[in-house]
């Protein structure tokens, strides 16, 4: 089940009530309303991680919204909904603070595309967001390290001579350093047993990289 909160802020009651139908199916947790009035008094009392927010709508419109979300709602991601997709409305919307676009009518795996992405990018930002991050981030720079990590996370836990053999590399002293190096990082420790393993801190740091791969492959 996933945990993220999603609203909806629609006055299409059949479109915004496809949309909430649509994120449930995916196992989203999601609240709507008709409104923007609505939706700010709301967000008072939950904050949801991610907005869709339609741009037309009675009274106060999307565009009007946006700022006012960004300003007191920083952390969370906004996707704008709106029927007229021209170049000029994408850059308005996206200087009034929107993080994405999606143009009326869309597809449901347009939908879910949209949503998924801007969710991994605050899970990345928030990853960022942690002490030590980027001394971890740095610590990567070299691929080696980035490969015993790699190793790590798929096989749990490796001792030495198995981390070498995995990676193909005869220079033991080579092997050793960058170990080390991952060890003053917190990314990896070792168990009584000569074990190495990931630590929290390198989980997240596996997560980022994974993270890092689908934008870049998106």
């Amino acid at each position: 089940m996933i945990t993220e909160t999603i609203l909806v802020v629609d006055d299409d009651q059949d479109l915004r009530e496809s949309v909430v139908e649509i994120l449930e199916d995916a196992g989203y947790a999601v609240a709507s309303c008709a409104t923007a009035e609505d939706a700010l008094q709301a967000m008072q009392e939950t904050t949801p991680r991610l907005a869709l927010v339609d741009n037309m709508m009675p009274g106060m419109g999307g565009m009007a919204l946006l700022p006012l979300l960004k300003r007191d709602y920083p952390g969370t991601k906004i996707i704008m909904i709106t029927a007229f997709s021209t170049v000029d409305n994408a850059v308005a919307a996206m200087r009034s603070g929107a993080d994405d676009y999606l143009s009326k009518p869309f597809r449901r795996d347009d939908l879910l595309v949209a949503v998924r992405r801007a969710l991994e990018v605050l899970k990345f930002e928030s990853r960022q967001a942690e002490p030590c991050m980027d001394e971890a981030l740095a610590c990567l720079s070299n691929p080696i390290r980035r490969q015993i990590l790699v190793a790590l996370a798929e096989s749990g836990e490796m001792r030495f001579m198995d981390i070498t053999r995995t990676l193909g590399i005869r220079d033991h002293t080579k092997v050793n350093f960058h170990l080390k190096n991952l060890k003053s990082c917190s990314l990896i420790s070792q168990n009584r047993e000569k074990n190495y393993r990931l630590t929290p801190q390198g989980e997240k740091i596996i997560e980022c990289l994974h993270l890092l791969a689908k934008r870049i492959s998106s």
